[in-house]
């Protein structure tokens, strides 16, 4: 009944609670990324295959797609390296594959997502930087969700609500030493993140490699691990593939 002037469409529905619920899974199809709905139809297989195997929320449009790499027995590796986990909620709508279409960046304005970061897991998200832990966030989603939380001085606080926190170079990230996340598009509000996070030439060097050794990109694609760069952006990141 309504649409916005990014495309978006605000509809009225004639159902509501569980008989919405339901009747969006009988005709809905699975939001598969432009880069792979332009080439085929979601199939049944998308239905666990474009889905972290802890997602417990519903209310998101599209997969934390880092997450898609982690596996009952990979989690099971990592619990016997002493690897604590913690969970967190953001809701990722479409906007995230949009693409940056203005030539200043201070003129793209995000799409606001909601989430949430429960108290307990702040605190022991504190608690192991206190210990001298590291925090790595698995998934851009989960970054951007973790500095919506963070205080100046790099504590999280419980906390929940919408962000359109958009992260380019020169941002000062607060919470997160460590990003696990894909390839991702160029032009996208994800590379100019990851550039923040890393340092723009080492990213451009991360990708050329990855081009030039056939990794694969997006959401189906191979994963990277990056070491958070110096606040003065000059420190390279580390990067490394996991195929």
């Amino acid at each position: 009944i309504e649409k916005g002037e990014a495309g978006e469409a605000l509809l009225r529905f004639d159902l509501s609670g569980p008989f919405l619920d339901e009747a969006l899974h009988a005709v809905g199809h699975i939001p598969l990324p432009p880069y792979i709905a332009s080439k085929r139809d979601d199939d049944e297989r998308d239905r666990s295959d474009y889905q972290t195997i802890y997602a417990r929320e519903e209310g998101a449009v599209a997969a934390p797609t880092a997450g898609l790499h982690f596996t009952p027995a990979l989690f099971a590796a990592l619990d016997a390296k002493g690897v604590e986990r913690r969970f967190v909620t953001l809701h990722v709508g479409a906007g995230t594959f949009l693409p940056v279409k203005v030539d200043d960046t201070a003129d793209h304005k995000m799409h606001a997502e909601i989430g949430s970061v429960s108290p307990e897991t702040a605190r022991a998200l504190n608690a192991a930087k206190a210990r001298g832990g590291r925090i790595i966030a698995v998934g851009t989603t989960s970054l951007r969700l973790l500095e919506s939380a963070a205080r100046e001085d790099g504590t999280l606080a419980g906390w929940s609500g919408p962000t359109d926190i958009f992260i380019t170079p020169g941002y000062r990230f607060k919470a997160a030493d460590m990003l696990m996340t894909n390839f991702h598009l160029p032009r996208s509000t994800l590379f100019m993140l990851v550039s923040a996070f890393c340092g723009l030439e080492t990213m451009r060097a991360t990708y050329a490699h990855a081009i030039e050794n056939r990794y694969r990109f997006y959401s189906y694609g191979d994963a990277s691990l990056l070491f958070k760069a110096e606040n003065d952006g000059r420190a390279p990141g580390i990067q490394q593939g996991i195929q």
